[in-house]
C-alpha cells in the first residue's frame, strides 16, 4: 500500500482533495460545464455520497455525486491508477439508475446521467483530452439509442489542444501537475479559484481530521481485503484435499489475525488431508 500523504502534500489529483474542492456547488458546476460543453443552471452536490463510506457502493467512495435543476445526475471520479473505465462506468450508471428507481421514478421518467472520469493517463492511447461515449448503432452510426446514459473520459495525456476548449486543457494540466507545479500561474481564473480553495482546505483543522479518518478507512479496507484473500486461499487449498466441513469454513472465516491466517495458509499447503490440517491447526 502506498505511503500515506499528509493533507499539506495533496494536489487536486488526490481523491480526497478533489472531492473536498468539488463539494462547493459553484466550483463543481463550472467543472461540469467545462467538461461537458453545456450550461448548467444549478448543481446540488451530495456530501454523504461523495466524501464518506457509503454502503451502497464498493469500499471507500470518494467521487463527486451531484444533480442539477433538471434532475440530471452526475458522477465524477478521479482516476490515477490505470483501470478499465468502461466497466467502472457501467457500474456507476447502474447505481444511479437504481437510486432513481428506488425513489419511485418510472422507467420512462428516468433523467439523464453522466459518468465522468478524470484519468491521469490516456486510457485509449488516442491522444485525446476528452472521449465522449453514447450508445451508437453499429449498423448506422447516425442512430443513437438515447437511453440517457453518457460517459465522458478526460485524459491529462491529451495532445489535441486545438480540438477542445482551452479552459479544459488548462484544468487537465493543473490535474497533471505535481505539488510544486500546481502552484504556478496557469493564467486561468477558474484554476486560480481552485488553487485558493485547495489552500483553504489545507489550512482547515476540520479537513485535516477528515483526511486522517479517510486514510484510516483506506488502511482498514486494505487490511480487510488482505484478510479475506487469505481466508479464500486457505479454503481453496483445503477443497483440493476433499469436502471441507461447513463448521471448519466458519471457524476459518472467523479468524481475523493476519499472522494466524498466514500460518493456516502454510499448513493448508503442506497438509495431505483435511484431517491432518484439523489436527495440526487445533480447529477441530
Amino acid at each position: 500500500m502506498n505511503k500515506r500523504k499528509r493533507l499539506q502534500d495533496l494536489t487536486i489529483k488526490d481523491n480526497f482533495m478533489f472531492a473536498a474542492v468539488m463539494m462547493q456547488g459553484d466550483i463543481c458546476r463550472q467543472f461540469l460545464e467545462m467538461a461537458l460543453g453545456f450550461e448548467i443552471e444549478r448543481v446540488e452536490v451530495s456530501y454523504e455520497k461523495s466524501i464518506v463510506y457509503h454502503p451502497e457502493y464498493k469500499g471507500v467512495r470518494l467521487d463527486v455525486f451531484a444533480k442539477d435543476a433538471e434532475h440530471t445526475h452526475y458522477d465524477v471520479e478521479m482516476q490515477v491508477a490505470k483501470q478499465n473505465p468502461g466497466r467502472r462506468s457501467r457500474y456507476y450508471h447502474s447505481q444511479i439508475d437504481m437510486e432513481m428507481l428506488r425513489s419511485g421514478t418510472e422507467y420512462e421518467q428516468m433523467s439523464d446521467s453522466y459518468v465522468i472520469f478524470i484519468c491521469d493517463y490516456d486510457p485509449f492511447g488516442q491522444g485525446k483530452y476528452r472521449y465522449t461515449f453514447d450508445m451508437i448503432c453499429h449498423e448506422n452510426t447516425e442512430l443513437c439509442l438515447q437511453d440517457g446514459n453518457h460517459t465522458v473520459i478526460l485524459s491529462t495525456a491529451g495532445e489535441n489542444e486545438h480540438e477542445v476548449p482551452r479552459a479544459l486543457v488548462q484544468f487537465l494540466k493543473f490535474v497533471k501537475a505535481n505539488l510544486e507545479e500546481s502552484r504556478q500561474d496557469f493564467e486561468d481564473a477558474y484554476i486560480t479559484r481552485l488553487q485558493g480553495t485547495v489552500e483553504q482546505i489545507k489550512k482547515s483543522r476540520e479537513m485535516e481530521e477528515r483526511h486522517m479518518i479517510f486514510e484510516e478507512m483506506l488502511r482498514d479496507e486494505h487490511m480487510q481485503g488482505k484478510t479475506e484473500g487469505k481466508v479464500e486461499d486457505i479454503i481453496e487449498l483445503l477443497e483440493e484435499l476433499g469436502e471441507v466441513p461447513e463448521t471448519l469454513k466458519d471457524r476459518i472465516m472467523a479468524k481475523k489475525d493476519e499472522q494466524e491466517l498466514t500460518a493456516f495458509l502454510k499448513l493448508a499447503a503442506k497438509s495431505s488431508s483435511i484431517e491432518e490440517f484439523l489436527e495440526k491447526s487445533n480447529l477441530n
